[in-house]
């Protein structure tokens, strides 16, 4: 008996005892309430709006899953996530889960657990409306002093310059919205990250950036929790799939960047 409760101790640790864990995300939501780390600069995605209100598909994305968890959205703590502090959001326990255009990759994965894909994009680049050098990624290569601006945090940038241009001069700023200014200022030549995050900045500026429209990546976009936590992971796939095969899904995506052109992919199947 005491070796069990002493096993079971020493389980909870990691989220394995079940779904009556109160240490883990299905206990806490069970409270009526979630911290949620998100973007609060990325326009179709996760914008603060002025009026303090949130707005984009991770954001309604996070609120289905929520509720799917029994949390009313009036229980929910939205928190900024910026590129560079995602991983730290969660392993502090600041937050419980991470939807922020973040994409499912193997390092990533030694550090927290990702339930999804919840939506596929791919890797673009946002230039000036009437800068024509720029066609794709190898043609930053054609001229030397071609600027690239990237995230602080993300991989986009080195990735180019990796993959296809290697003379290119990287660029980096701590928010998206940043890398947007300095393309517009003329202190960069071209932005890179996903094109439905730049089809949203391209949206709101539509007579002075462009996006180049030539994909080059394929980003699986992930819902970020602390690792070990077996009951949570199970009860938000469950959730991601109810919101795809009942049609949600695609709502929540017209919805929020339909409106900008964007060529909306089908849904993705979450893995198990």
């Amino acid at each position: 008996m005491l070796r069990l409760v002493a096993a079971c101790s020493a389980f909870l640790l990691v989220g394995a005892c079940g779904s009556g864990d109160e240490s883990g995300l299905v206990g806490k939501a069970g409270k009526g309430t979630i911290d949620i780390g998100i973007s609060f600069d990325q326009p179709g995605l996760g914008v603060r709006r002025l009026d303090g209100t949130f707005k984009g598909i991770d954001v309604d994305v996070a609120r289905y899953v929520a509720g799917e968890l029994g949390v009313d959205e009036t229980g929910i703590t939205w928190s900024e996530a910026q590129p560079a502090n995602r991983e730290k959001l969660l392993t502090s326990g600041q937050v419980d889960l991470v939807l922020s255009t973040y994409s499912i990759t193997e390092k990533r994965k030694e550090v927290i657990d990702f339930v999804g894909p919840y939506f596929l994009a791919g890797q673009d680049l946002l230039v000036r409306m009437d800068d024509g050098r720029i066609t794709g990624p190898e043609s930053l290569n054609d001229d030397p002093n071609l600027r690239l601006c990237s995230v602080q945090g993300t991989t986009s940038a080195e990735f180019v310059k990796t993959e296809f241009a290697k003379n290119v001069k990287l660029v980096e700023y701590p928010k998206f919205s940043d890398c947007v200014t300095a393309v517009l200022a003329d202190n960069a030549d071209a932005m890179t990250t996903d094109d439905v995050i730049l089809a949203g900045y391209a949206a709101q500026n539509p007579e002075l950036l462009r996006v180049v429209g030539h994909p080059f990546s394929k980003e699986e976009y992930g819902i970020g929790l602390r690792k070990g936590d077996a009951p949570g992971k199970a009860k938000i796939a469950d959730a991601v799939r109810k919101m795809i095969s009942s049609g949600e899904w695609r709502k929540i995506i017209e919805r929020n960047v339909g409106p900008s052109g964007y060529v909306i992919p089908d849904p993705p199947t979450v893995a198990s």
